[in-house]
């Protein structure tokens, strides 16, 4: 008889991106498509130029109310995006 070693194609694929350190941007990718998922169509209408650096994320937004509704719901944000990607990759957000 043959030794089955069978083991799920998600474990394996997740082991081959942490080995690969590829598991990180791969999570900011998730993270920044999830943007205007979280914040919703119109108010992305308003945000571009997003990027992550040290996991900060940095959106431009043309408007200056948004700007300043965006900065008082920060946290949530930072939470909410977390949870959608289901790791840490954000601490905080700037928005310029």
């Amino acid at each position: 008889m043959r030794k089955r070693n069978s083991e799920q194609i998600g474990k394996l694929i997740q082991q081959f991106l942490r080995q690969e350190s590829l598991e990180s941007p791969l999570n900011e990718q998730r993270l920044l498509s999830a943007w205007p998922e979280v914040i919703g169509p119109a108010m992305a209408a308003y945000t571009g130029d997003l990027y992550i650096r040290n996991q900060t994320l940095f959106v431009h937004v043309t408007s200056a109310a948004l700007r300043q509704e965006l900065m008082m719901g920060r946290d949530l944000l930072v939470r909410t995006l977390n949870k959608r990607v289901g790791a840490s990759v954000i601490t905080n957000i700037i928005f310029r």
